[in-house]
């Protein structure tokens, strides 16, 4: 891995709160700023998340390539592209996650002007460490409802053809 990066597990007082089932949610971290990362980093993981850090977009790219993660949090201003070019590789690259940006003033103009960026937050610096998990919560509740009804309805859909093949069957049965 490139770059100066914090990896992180869970303590096993973390883990004990865990289904075996459903492991913690995993979220890479891309920010510049060593301080700002390495703390934000910390309080996610004091709140039961495992958490990826790195520096830039290029370590970015690196992780997603090989850890599925199930939100990316960037900062704008990250060293050599910025947190918008970064987010246009990964939409190019058809990576759907849910991405929270922070930036200490919105690029407003640059986010109309690409709408398929597809944005879960923007937060506006400076953010409370408040603020970072409320909106992770939200981020990460709003796309396991996501999932869940995309579940229920291809449930649905399976019962509808399995009962229609079996009509279907069950008359073809009854012709002969």
């Amino acid at each position: 891995m490139k770059g100066d990066s914090i990896i992180r597990a869970l303590n096993v007082a973390d883990t004990a709160n865990q289904s075996p089932i459903s492991p913690p949610p995993c979220i890479l971290l891309v920010d510049g700023d060593p301080v700002r990362r390495h703390a934000s980093a910390e309080v996610l993981i004091q709140h039961g998340y495992e958490v990826n850090a790195v520096e830039d977009a290029a370590a970015a790219l690196e992780e997603l390539q090989a850890v599925h993660y199930h939100l990316l949090i960037t900062d704008y201003d990250l060293p050599k592209i910025n947190g918008v070019k970064l987010i246009k590789k990964l939409r190019a690259a058809r990576i759907t996650l849910p991405i929270i940006m922070v930036a200490g003033q919105l690029p407003a103009e640059e986010l109309a002007l690409h709408p398929t960026l597809q944005l879960a937050a923007a937060l506006v610096k400076p953010v409370s460490m408040e603020v970072l998990l409320d909106t992770v919560k939200i981020v990460l509740c709003a796309t396991h409802s996501h999932q869940e009804h995309r579940a229920e309805q291809a449930s649905a859909i399976t019962h509808v053809l399995q009962s229609s093949l079996r009509h279907h069957s069950d008359s073809a049965h009854l012709e002969k």
